[in-house]
C-alpha cells in the first residue's frame, strides 16, 4: 500500500472493540459497502482468536490487528513472526529502539506501526510518572525512533499528527484514534483526552482514522460511516 493510493473505502478503520464474533461478523456486514478496514484489537482476538482475522480477510477487507505488542525484543520478534502470512496489513507494536527494529525484522508480509502515546493518557498522567517531556515532544521523540527503526508508519492522536508528519516525512502512514465526529457520541461516556473531528485530523496529515463507538453504536452504523467519509473527502480537497 501506498501513500498516494489510499481508496475513500479503506480511509476509515472501524475499530470492531466488541464482546464476540458475532457482533463483529453483523458489524463488518453492515459496514462493508463504505469500509473494507477493520480493527481487531484485544477484546475480540482474545474472545475469537485469528478464525475471526481469517474471516474478515476472507471477505476481502483489510486488517490492523492491534495487539500491542511490549516485550523484550527477542520475543517481539518471534511474536510479530507468527503474524506473517495471516493477510492483515498492519500490527501495532509498543517499545524503544530494540523492540521495533526486532518487530521489524520479524515482520515479514505486513506493516509495523508504533504506538507513541496511548490517546486515553493526558498530560496529568504525564505528571504521575514524572516524565520530563511533554506529551508533544514525547510523542516526537517516539515517531523519530519509529522511522529510525523503519516502521511503515505511526500511531498517534490526531492534535500531534501535525507535527508528526513533519518528523516522519511523506514515507510513513500515519494512523489517527482518538475520532469524535460532532454529534456522533452524544450520550456516550468517552475514556479518549485527545481528540479531534475527522476533517481537522487529515488535514494535519493523518492517512488513517480508528473510530470505534462513534460508527459502531450508532442506529444505523453504514450511514454513520458515509457522513464521516463526506468529511474526510472535504479535507482531502
Amino acid at each position: 500500500m501506498k501513500r498516494n493510493k489510499i481508496g475513500m473505502d479503506e480511509r476509515i478503520i472501524v475499530a470492531l472493540d466488541v464482546e464476540n464474533g458475532e457482533r463483529a461478523r453483523r458489524l463488518v456486514r453492515e459496514l462493508e459497502g463504505e469500509t473494507r478496514f477493520f480493527k481487531v484489537g484485544l477484546q475480540l482476538f482474545l474472545a475469537e482468536g485469528f478464525p475471526m482475522v481469517d474471516w474478515i480477510a476472507g471477505r476481502g477487507h483489510r486488517i490492523m490487528l492491534d495487539l500491542k505488542f511490549y516485550d523484550i525484543p527477542k520475543t517481539v520478534e518471534l511474536a510479530c513472526r507468527q503474524l506473517n502470512r495471516r493477510n492483515i496489513t498492519f500490527a501495532t507494536v509498543h517499545g524503544n529502539n530494540n523492540i521495533l527494529d526486532a518487530a521489524v525484522l520479524g515482520a515479514k508480509d505486513y506493516s509495523v506501526l508504533a504506538v507513541t502515546v496511548l490517546t486515553s493518557l493526558g498530560n496529568e498522567e504525564l505528571k504521575e510518572v514524572r516524565s520530563p517531556l511533554s506529551m508533544g515532544r514525547l510523542v516526537e521523540m517516539r515517531a523519530a525512533q519509529a522511522k529510525k527503526a523503519g516502521c511503515r508508519g505511526v500511531v498517534c492522536s490526531p492534535l500531534e499528527a501535525r507535527a508528526v508528519r513533519k518528523l516522519v516525512g511523506n514515507r510513513m502512514f500515519i494512523v489517527t484514534p482518538g475520532i469524535r465526529p460532532s454529534g456522533l457520541l452524544a450520550g456516550l461516556s468517552d475514556d479518549q483526552k485527545r481528540t479531534e473531528t475527522p476533517y481537522a485530523a487529515i488535514k494535519a496529515g493523518a492517512d488513517f482514522l480508528v473510530i470505534g463507538r462513534p460508527i459502531t453504536t450508532s442506529k444505523n452504523p453504514a450511514e454513520s460511516a458515509r457522513k464521516i467519509k463526506e468529511e474526510i473527502q472535504k479535507a482531502l480537497l
